[in-house]
C-alpha cells in the first residue's frame, strides 16, 4: 500500500477544470495494464513540474498572487463550491471545527481556498498526503500550525484521525483506484468527498493517456475513465451517497466516448447524524 500511496500523480496534476477542458488537452489509445500505459506516456516524474508548482505555490505565500492551481496564478480564489459544502457539512455539529485528509493536495491548493472563504472562527486542521519530494518541500516552506504534510495515509491518520477525506482529481491517476478506496474507507472518517473525477455512464473503466497542453505544462500520463456506477459501488459498503455533481466544462470527450468530471460527497453509513 505504501508503494501505492507514494506512485501516483504529481502535485500538479490538472487541478484546474479549466485546464481538463482545454481543447488542447485530448485522450489516447486504451490500454490494459497500467504499465502499458506507462511506457505509452512521458510520466509525472518530471522535476520541471514538481518546480513550476512549488514556485506558484511560493507566490501565494509571499502575496504575489491570491492563488494557484495546476501551477497557474489567478488574482483571485477560485471557488468549488459543492467541494466547500462537503467540507462544511463535515463541520456541522463540531462546534466549527474540522479536521481534513487531503489525499494528493499538492502544497494546499484547497487549503487555501477553504481558509479564504470561511470565517476566522472555523478551525481547521488540514493533512496533506503527497510524493516524498512534496512532502520535503511543504513541510520545509508551507506547513503550519494547521497544514502539515505527511508520507502515507497511515501517517496522516495517525497524527489526528479526520473528519473529512478528500479525494479531488486524483483517484483517476492511481495505479488501483479500488485498493486505495478501500484503505480510505478503513480509515472511518465521516464523510469522504470526491471532486473532478471523470465518469462515463459505461459498464466498464477504460484506461486511457491524458496528453496535457505545453501551455500548461509538457507531460502525458496514465489516466482512469470511471464508470460511475462501479466507482459509487465500491464506497456503498461503508459509505452512503448524500450528493453528486456535475464539475463546469462537460460533457467532454476521449477516444472512447463522452465523459464528465463528476464530484460526489459520501457519509459513513454509521454516521450518527
Amino acid at each position: 500500500m505504501k508503494r501505492l500511496i507514494k506512485s501516483w500523480i504529481p502535485p500538479a496534476v490538472l487541478n484546474a477544470v479549466r485546464g481538463m477542458c482545454s481543447d488542447d488537452i485530448h485522450f489516447q489509445g486504451r490500454f490494459s495494464t497500467w504499465e502499458s500505459a506507462r511506457a505509452a506516456s512521458s510520466g509525472y516524474d518530471d522535476e520541471a513540474i514538481f518546480r513550476k508548482s512549488r514556485a506558484a505555490a511560493l507566490k501565494v505565500k509571499s502575496g504575489e498572487a491570491a492563488y494557484e492551481r495546476d501551477s497557474v496564478l489567478f488574482d483571485h480564489v477560485q471557488f468549488s463550491y459543492p467541494v466547500l459544502s462537503g467540507l462544511l457539512r463535515g463541520a456541522c455539529g463540531r462546534g466549527g471545527n474540522v479536521r481534513v485528509l487531503d489525499f494528493g493536495g499538492s502544497f494546499g491548493t484547497t487549503y487555501r481556498q477553504f481558509k479564504a472563504f470561511v470565517r476566522p472562527s472555523v478551525s481547521v486542521r488540514w493533512h496533506i498526503v503527497e510524493q516524498p519530494r512534496v512532502v520535503e518541500a511543504g513541510q520545509a516552506e508551507f506547513a503550519d500550525e494547521a497544514l502539515k504534510f505527511f508520507h502515507t495515509l497511515e501517517e496522516a491518520a495517525a497524527a489526528e484521525g479526520p473528519d473529512v477525506v478528500l479525494l479531488s482529481s486524483v483517484l483517476q491517476y492511481v495505479p488501483k483506484p479500488y485498493d486505495l478506496i478501500r484503505h480510505i474507507c478503513s480509515i472511518g472518517a465521516e464523510s469522504i468527498v470526491v471532486a473532478r473525477t471523470p465518469c462515463a455512464l459505461a459498464e466498464q473503466d477504460v484506461l486511457t493517456v491524458q496528453v496535457v497542453p505545453p501551455s500548461i505544462y509538457k507531460a502525458s500520463y496514465p489516466c482512469w475513465i470511471f464508470a460511475e456506477a462501479k466507482l459509487l459501488q465500491a464506497f456503498s459498503a461503508e459509505y452512503r451517497l448524500v450528493a453528486s455533481f456535475q464539475e463546469p466544462g462537460g460533457p467532454l470527450q476521449s477516444n472512447q466516448g463522452p465523459f464528465e468530471l463528476r464530484g460526489f460527497i459520501l457519509e459513513r453509513k454509521s454516521s450518527s447524524r
